[in-house]
């Protein structure tokens, strides 16, 4: 019974998340879709592409059942995941998350918690696993990335929240005052430590 309950649980919590991170494209142009938001290149398609990429070999190749999609080696890793091309299209992108969706949801459905994985891109003695730790694993990577987007859309244009319906309207003068308020107890709590 708990196994159950945990499955569920985690499934259900995996699919608010991979829909929160889709979220955070809806909008955007395509230029602030795939450009870099930080030092080290981040942007928002390529977290999305990253994600799916992840989910794919790890729902995949850990349990004997190949993603359909063409994915790279994981000894050939290169960081291409990180990115959309310019001949890579948003839908393109988002329909391969979708069919990955679709790839990880029947493993999920299919395999009970206990069973058996193997994870050949981990370091002994962790590369043997089982279900129930590939979906804690995946899950915590499709929420941090879908917190990284939270950010990065927040820089673009200053939206936030987790799903629509929870969205609120942009009040610019009370976000200003209150990173006002912000600087200003950190300017104090500089200035008492120097």
């Amino acid at each position: 019974m708990i196994d159950a309950f945990a499955k569920d649980n985690l499934h259900e919590r995996l699919r608010r998340d991979r829909e929160a991170l889709l979220w955070k494209l809806d909008g955007l142009s395509e230029y602030d879709a795939r450009r870099p938001l930080t030092a080290t290149g981040t942007n928002l398609l390529g977290l999305v592409k990253h994600v799916a990429t992840v989910e794919a070999g790890y729902f995949g190749e850990v349990f004997d059942r190949p993603s359909p999609e063409p994915l790279p080696r994981w000894q050939d890793y290169n960081g291409s995941d990180l990115w959309a091309t310019e001949d890579e299209t948003r839908d393109q992108i988002i329909g391969f998350y979708r069919r990955t969706w679709e790839h990880s949801d029947a493993t999920i459905n299919d395999l009970p918690l206990d069973a058996p994985g193997h994870v050949p891109w981990w370091p002994e003695p962790y590369t043997n696993t089982n279900l129930f730790a590939i979906m804690v694993h995946v899950l915590g990577e499709t929420n941090r990335h879908a917190g990284h987007a939270d950010i990065l859309r927040e820089g673009v244009d200053g939206r936030t929240g987790m799903r629509p319906e929870h969205e609120m309207q942009i009040d610019e003068d009370a976000r200003t005052a209150y990173c006002a308020k912000i600087e200003q107890a950190a300017r104090s709590a500089s200035s008492a430590k120097a």
